[in-house]
Order: structure tokens, then C-alpha cells, then sequence
């Protein structure tokens, strides 16, 4: 699917309690952040990447209220100075999902990587607004998506796995 310019189908634009809702593409939903960490904050980033990967292993589905596909966290440098790429894909909408993130740090006693990017609020967990805004300042749209299973779900694609896992048991079971 090709998206316009600003990441909207302008006769399409559905409204939610903070401004316009991102349309959900053959990916679902998501979002592309790009904003310039504070300097010398990288090892920040890759020690987080470890507390979140450490979270998952002792709880697995401690992430499961933001009904994530994926995401996808790269650093990279411009002109000497090092940026933060976040790319999500989840099952809900932008509204839906910011809520539950905030939600989800404040109650898991994780902090949000997003402290570390130059001009995120100091009050994001009593101020999902200003959160959402951040966000929207430094979504980068995409202009093209593509999915392989066009507007699955995550919860779907994994019944379909455990059907196929109990079919495949069945089976082995009859020879």
C-alpha cells in the first residue's frame, strides 16, 4: 500500500482523544521515531535493550498489553552526532498503544528509553499528552508498506501457529 505524503489518507482521517489516528497498512499499525539522543547517553540504549530483553525472559508477556508485532530500536550517527530509530508495529491504534505504554512503564517499574532523546518530557508518566506529542514531532511516516499476511493480527497469527502445532500432534499420533 502507498501512503501519502504525512503518513494520512486525507478522506480517510479517523480522529482519536489526541489528534489524528495513524491508518492501519497491510503492517497494521506503527510508527517510525527518529530523534537525536543526549550526548554520551548510547551505552543508555544498549543497557536498556538488555533490562527489556531480561523483563521478557523472567515475564514473557509483560509487553503483551501493547499487542506488538515487533519493534526495532537502531542508533546511528549523523554528522557526528547519534540518533535513536524506533519502529513499532502493533494491533492497535496510536491512541490505544501510547496509553498502554505509559501505563506499562509506570507499573513495571521500567523506565522508557525515551528519557534519553533530547526534548522528551520529564512528565511523561502523569502526562501522556505531551508524550503523544513527542511522538508525533518525530514520527517519520512511512510511504510504502507491505505485509506478507496483510492486516493479521499478532493474537491471530499465533492461534494459527498453536492450531498448527496441535494438527501436527494429532497427526504424528495416528501413525
Amino acid at each position: 500500500m502507498a501512503i501519502p505524503e504525512g503518513g494520512f489518507f486525507p478522506d480517510e482521517v479517523e480522529y482519536g482523544r489526541y489528534g489524528p489516528i495513524f491508518p492501519k497498512t497491510p503492517a497494521c499499525y506503527g510508527f517510525t521515531i527518529v530523534a537525536k539522543i543526549i550526548p554520551g547517553r548510547e551505552e543508555v540504549f544498549r543497557e536498556h535493550g538488555r533490562t527489556i530483553e531480561k523483563a521478557v525472559k523472567d515475564q514473557p508477556d509483560i509487553l503483551a498489553p501493547l499487542e506488538l508485532h515487533y519493534l526495532r530500536w537502531v542508533l546511528f550517527e549523523i554528522k557526528g552526532e547519534t540518533y535513536f530509530m524506533y519502529q513499532g508495529i502493533f494491533d492497535t491504534d496510536f491512541d490505544k498503544y501510547t496509553e498502554d505504554a505509559v501505563a506499562l512503564f509506570s507499573q513495571s517499574g521500567i523506565s522508557t528509553v525515551f528519557e534519553n532523546l533530547e526534548g522528551f518530557p520529564a512528565d511523561w508518566k502523569t502526562n501522556p499528552p505531551a508524550f503523544i506529542e513527542f511522538v508525533r514531532a518525530h514520527h517519520c511516516p512511512s510511504f510504502l508498506e507491505y505485509g506478507e499476511y496483510p492486516y493479521v493480527s499478532a493474537d491471530e497469527i499465533k492461534k494459527s501457529l498453536r492450531v498448527k502445532y496441535l494438527v501436527s500432534q494429532i497427526l504424528d499420533q495416528m501413525q
